[in-house]
C-alpha cells in the first residue's frame, strides 16, 4: 500500500467567522417567515371582509392625516387598542414595537422645533405617526396577501400594479428560497479558514440575477401560452355579516367624532 495511506490524518482547520453569512441566513429566513406566516391567514366565522378592513383603513388614516383635534387622535388610539387587545401576545408586541419606534423617530426629528416655539407638532405628529402605523400594522397582521389584491381590485386599482405586486410578493418568497440554499452551501463549502467569502457573495448574487431572468422568462412564456391577459377577476358578491356591519358601524362613530370635534 502507498506509504501516505498508512499515515494518520491529523487535519486541524483553522478557526474563522462566519458571522456575515449566519446573520443573511437568518434575516433571509425572519422576512421569508413573516410574509409566510400573512400569505397563510384564513378569514374566520367572524371576520371582517379584506375589503371593509382596506377601505376603512384608508378613511382612518386620511383623518388622522387631516385632523387638528388630539382628542380625535385620542379616540383612534382607543379603538385601536381595543383591537390590539384581541389579538396574540406576540403580534401585539410586533405591532407596537414597529409603532413605537417610528413615532420616537419623528419625535427626535421634530425635537429641534420645540426650542423653537413649535410644541403643536411635537405632540400631535408623533401621536398621528403611532396610530396610522399601528392601523396599517393591524391590517398587515390580520390579513392575507391574497385578499388585500382582492380588495384593490374591488377598488378598481389598475390590473398592472396588482399584477406587480402579487408576482413581485411571489418573487420575493422563492428568490428568498434560491438564495437560501447558496448560503447553505457555502457555509457547508467553508471550511476552515475561508478568504474568499465575499468574492462567493458576489457570485452569489450574479447568480441570483441570471436566475430571475430565467424564471421570469419562464413565467412570460407560461403565461403566454395559458392565454393570461393580464385581468385579474375578482368575487364582487360579497357577504354582508354581523362582524361587518360593527366594524362599518364604528368607523361611522369615528367620522362622526371627526365632524363634531372639527367645528367644535
Amino acid at each position: 500500500m502507498p506509504e501516505w495511506l498508512l499515515k494518520d490524518e491529523n487535519y486541524q482547520p483553522l478557526s474563522d467567522r462566519d458571522t456575515f453569512i449566519d446573520k443573511s441566513i437568518l434575516s433571509l429566513l425572519r422576512i421569508l417567515s413573516r410574509i409566510r406566516a400573512q400569505s397563510g391567514y384564513t378569514t374566520g366565522k367572524y371576520s371582517v371582509h379584506a375589503v371593509y378592513k382596506v377601505e376603512c383603513t384608508f378613511l382612518l388614516i386620511v383623518l388622522l392625516s387631516v385632523s387638528k383635534n388630539i382628542l380625535f387622535v385620542a379616540a383612534v388610539g382607543a379603538y385601536l387598542l381595543a383591537v390590539l387587545s384581541l389579538l396574540p401576545a406576540e403580534k401585539i408586541i410586533r405591532i407596537l414595537k414597529a409603532g413605537l419606534i417610528i413615532s420616537f423617530f419623528s419625535f427626535l426629528v421634530l425635537l429641534p422645533s420645540f426650542f423653537m416655539g413649535n410644541r403643536y407638532s411635537l405632540v400631535m405628529i408623533p401621536l398621528k405617526t403611532l396610530a396610522t402605523v399601528t392601523a396599517i400594522s393591524l391590517l398587515s397582521h390580520t390579513t392575507g396577501w391574497h385578499s388585500v389584491t382582492g380588495a384593490l381590485k374591488s377598488f378598481f386599482i389598475p390590473d398592472l400594479f396588482i399584477f406587480v405586486l402579487d408576482i413581485t410578493i411571489k418573487y420575493i418568497v422563492m428568490l428568498g428560497d434560491f438564495s437560501l440554499n447558496m448560503l447553505y452551501s457555502l457555509r457547508l463549502r467553508s471550511v476552515g479558514k475561508n478568504t474568499g467569502k465575499y468574492s462567493s457573495l458576489s457570485g452569489i448574487a450574479g447568480t441570483m440575477f441570471i436566475r430571475s431572468k430565467e424564471m421570469a422568462e419562464d413565467m412570460y412564456a407560461a403565461m403566454e401560452c395559458r392565454g393570461f391577459t393580464g385581468d385579474y377577476c375578482v368575487n364582487r358578491h360579497i357577504r354582508f355579516t354581523a362582524a361587518d356591519f360593527l366594524y362599518i358601524l364604528v368607523h361611522i362613530v369615528l367620522v362622526l367624532i371627526f365632524a363634531y370635534l372639527q367645528h367644535i
